[in-house]
């Protein structure tokens, strides 16, 4: 049996697949939003990305695998075969998966850093295009290649454990 090594193969896989992905997301686009918003890059800035990521890293924890998740599933059934390759539906899986996560955390990080105003749909119309197409590269150059990595790796480790029983 030839079973896929680069992406996870159960619950707990999973689990750390996702984790990989969105501490790195979550690493990233925090910290560039909130010094693109502030503007400068200084100790103070630092401490408010510091204080600011657990609470992002438990939003997208959540919203991601219970909501966001399943509905990118959904769609790339919906616009991909069976015979198609693993790239097209991966790259599908990560558009997807970044035109909504991005969309929601765009408006839900407004209101991390700045509360419920008035500005957050004229803000949501500037950055989240800024931020749908720097998460989709991020996505799909950088941070989804690191989790597959991850997964190989592990694998390797899990494979070669089988093979010298």
């Amino acid at each position: 049996m030839n079973l896929e090594t680069r992406l996870p193969r159960n619950g707990k896989e999973g689990a750390l697949y996702g984790a990989i992905i969105c501490t790195l997301t979550v690493l990233f686009m925090t910290s560039l939003n909130i010094i693109l918003a502030s503007r400068e890059f200084n100790g103070e800035v630092a401490f408010m990305i510091l204080k600011t990521l657990p609470i992002m890293w438990i939003i997208v924890m959540i919203l991601e695998p219970v909501f966001i998740g399943r509905i990118a599933e959904k769609l790339v059934d919906k616009f991909t075969e069976p015979t198609d390759s693993f790239n097209t539906k991966i790259m599908f899986r990560i558009l997807f998966t970044v035109l909504g996560m991005s969309a929601c955390m765009t408006l839900i990080g407004h209101i991390v850093g700045n509360g419920l105003s008035s500005e957050i749909f004229s803000n949501f119309l500037t950055n989240w295009p800024r931020n749908f197409l720097i998460v989709l590269i991020a996505e799909s150059l950088v941070i989804q290649p690191i989790a597959r990595l991850a997964m190989v790796k592990l694998h390797a480790v899990q494979d070669k454990k089988v093979m010298e029983c």
